[in-house]
């Protein structure tokens, strides 16, 4: 994962915008709500996109006993109320996991068990995230009218798939982590790029060239994230459209975003963020895990104010591994569950009710698969789940 700090002192000149988006908001609070410290609908989720291909391999999940489970529930016996699922466009050199026929396969157990779903379109035939944000094959070299029609059918083919399986999507993120914009082109004229992108920049490129490859243009950004929010309102109404970016603790990242999609006339409902401390701490050694919350909650709070909308933790994770692959010790596990159900605890009390939820990003993932999952190498949940239940 790749993370990009925007100095706060740089963008103290931004102008101050006070709308969500085209100015409205589908989960505003009324003042009288403002004041209530925990909401009743707040998200406690799991991202568990690779749940279907771990199964595939023959892992099988476990509760503390040992006794096999399937994930999802296991997610639910845990407190859990929602699970979020990624989508990609054509993933066939990928054996097709996290496809449109994937997506409806873990979808529908979710809706089984009365737990709310949400959609996360990457816009790619692979991962999308801020180190690469590139274009499916089948939509290179489109002109920029059959680009974005090619992503509203690919968004309406998505949610019908998901409709007709009886899966209603409370959540829609149009774009995963798109701090860097997405869609990129080496044609500046079709580039959804949000500032310039140099060479050395793009994930597995292996070079140390600054040459710039993706140009910016906030305008044809505009127009994607715009396309993404009506595909999504026509086929789902009252579904929230979110736009996530990555790096939650920073908040002149999310101004200098925000205010450059509203000046573009972008729309949105809702504003989702990654705060991942383990990885906050790698590259900026000054800041803490402790730091690193305090700064999200602040950031939560300011963006909403700024803004007029909601915000949602829809990535986070903790330590689970050692650099060899290996379970982390038992204090760096306590200090997991700690920090998790910190975050919960803020986000759903200190916020005035404008944090709606948090996910964490596939925490069923054994140690020697990621070092940010929650599992044991056996398939059984560590400590840090429990921080769900405090």
């Amino acid at each position: 994962m790749k993370h990009f700090y925007f100095m706060s002192w740089a963008l103290g000149a931004l102008l101050l915008l006070s709308s969500c988006g085209d100015g409205t908001s589908n989960n505003k609070e009324s003042e009288e709500d403002s004041t209530v410290t925990e909401s009743q609908d707040f998200a406690k989720g799991a991202d568990i996109s690779w749940v279907t291909e771990m199964e595939s391999q023959g892992h099988v999940f476990k509760n503390q006993a040992g006794e096999a489970r399937e994930c999802t529930a296991l997610m639910k016996e845990y407190g859990l109320n929602a699970i979020r699922l990624r989508v990609w466009v054509d993933p066939k050199e990928h054996d097709n996991w996290c496809n449109t026929e994937d997506l409806v396969v873990k979808a529908k157990r979710a809706q089984k068990l009365d737990m709310d779903v949400m959609v996360d379109f990457h816009y790619s035939d692979w991962w999308a995230d801020p180190g690469q944000q590139h274009k499916p094959a089948a939509w290179k070299g489109l002109g920029i009218n059959e680009l974005k029609k090619a992503l509203a059918n690919h968004t309406t083919e998505v949610l019908n798939a998901l409709k007709a399986a009886g899966v209603t999507p409370k959540w829609v993120q149009v774009g995963n982590e798109i701090r860097p914009g997405m869609l990129w082109d080496e044609d500046a004229s079709l580039s959804g790029a949000s500032y310039d992108i140099r060479a050395c920049d793009v994930k597995g490129s292996n070079t140390t060239s600054t040459e710039i490859k993706y140009r910016a243009n906030w305008a044809n950004l505009a127009t994607f994230i715009n396309t993404g929010y009506d595909a999504v309102k026509a086929v789902f109404p009252q579904a929230i459209v979110i736009v996530h970016l990555d790096n939650g603790y920073d908040n002149g990242l999310y101004t200098w975003f925000f205010d450059e999609l509203k000046k573009n006339g972008g729309k949105w409902d809702m504003i989702g963020m990654s705060i991942y401390p383990y990885w906050t701490m790698q590259e900026h050694p000054e800041y803490t895990a402790e730091k690193t919350i305090t700064d999200c909650i602040a950031n939560i709070k300011k963006v909403s104010a700024r803004y007029g909308c909601d915000v949602m933790v829809v990535e986070t994770g903790m330590e689970c591994a050692d650099d060899q692959g290996r379970l982390a010790s038992d204090a760096v596990l306590k200090q997991g569950k700690e920090q998790l159900a910190r975050l919960i605890k803020e986000c759903r009390e200190s916020t005035e009710n404008k944090c709606k939820g948090v996910f964490y990003w596939e925490p069923e993932c054994k140690p020697g698969q990621y070092r940010l999952g929650a599992f044991t190498e056996d398939g059984r949940p560590t400590v840090i789940m429990d921080g769900f239940k405090e």
